[in-house]
């Protein structure tokens, strides 16, 4: 067994990744054999992740609030409390809360042999942001 304490204090989530206010806190990290990761992703309204994607995928499960997902082929989900989306290796994809609510989700992804677990694109500009509620 190993115990893992957690931190007196969430991570804020780096702007680099992110627009608006979001912070991590760490559930799972990688312990070898074992590459999977997870962690709670806190967003306040209005917050998302820029686009990314993930070399063996990557499954949110929402905690609370509203959560919208985007891929590049214009597909748009809303999820709630409970649901799941799976996104598929490489596929290009953004997340994060609607404009007026709080979202808490877990993400659970795989890191690649060389250790990578995402690769980071561009930020998700604020036409397609808006795009996803229209």
């Amino acid at each position: 067994m190993l115990l893992t304490r957690n931190s007196p204090a969430s991570t804020p989530g780096p702007g680099e990744w992110f627009t608006g206010t979001v912070f991590i806190d760490a559930v799972a990290a990688p312990a070898p054999p074992s590459r999977v990761a997870a962690a709670l992703v806190h967003f306040a309204p209005g917050g998302h992740t820029a686009w990314h994607t993930h070399p063996l995928g990557q499954t949110i499960y929402v905690v609370e609030g509203l959560c919208m997902c985007a891929n590049r082929d214009g597909t748009v989900e809303q999820l709630g409390p409970g649901d799941r989306m799976y996104f598929e290796p490489g596929e290009e994809h953004w997340h994060g809360a609607t404009p007026q609510r709080f979202m808490t989700h877990l993400a659970i992804q795989e890191a690649d042999e060389s250790g990578s677990a995402v690769t980071w694109g561009a930020p998700v500009s604020d036409a397609d942001y808006a795009a996803a509620y229209s």
